[in-house]
């Protein structure tokens, strides 16, 4: 699986991926403000962990953010159950060398589409830390809304944080 954007390749992760989801990955700049199943420190037995579980798995949910012949990001969604079945969450992270390139933006842009299109996705909807400034505009510059702000929702190296709900609804929604 691969789409191609003007700044990066969104394609599916491969074994080969390991050293170089390491060298991005490992930072905690980054882990602050993912949920704590992104490690930090981001070994190299993680990262084989993480690629081992999401290669071969159908429909592709889970790709990797490659510039230039290397993947410098991951994003993915994840599907919703029950009557939030048509419902996903979606997530991302890229390398701070990568920030401010439109990056991040250009992959929420492409998978947002992928989704609505080939998994018949009604909603997407992200949850960042409410003040973290760079992810919540990549959500708003990919077409997202900024729903509500759920105070204190979460708690990250033992801080109480508040999240925001961004979502981007598919106009096209096949129904079921």
């Amino acid at each position: 699986m691969q789409m191609q954007g003007r700044h990066s390749t969104i394609r599916s992760w491969r074994s080969a991926d390991v050293t170089s989801v390491v060298k991005h990955a490992n930072n905690a700049k980054i882990a602050l403000q993912l949920r704590d199943r992104f490690p930090h420190p981001y070994t190299a037995s993680d990262a084989r962990r993480f690629i081992e579980a999401v290669i071969g798995v159908r429909p592709v949910t889970t790709f990797a953010i490659d510039v230039d012949g290397e993947a410098v990001g991951g994003i993915g969604f994840s599907p919703g159950s029950d009557v939030e079945r048509y419902s996903a969450e979606i997530g991302y992270w890229l390398g701070e060398p990568f920030w401010g390139r439109g990056i991040a933006t250009e992959a929420v842009r492409i998978v947002s589409a992928y989704a609505f299109e080939t998994c018949n996705v009604l909603r997407l909807f992200a949850l960042p830390f409410a003040d973290n400034a760079r992810s919540t505009r990549v959500l708003e510059k990919a077409g997202y809304t900024r729903e509500a702000v759920l105070r204190s929702s979460s708690v990250k190296g033992g801080v109480a944080r508040d999240q925001a709900l961004y979502a981007l609804i598919n106009s096209s929604w096949r129904g079921v």
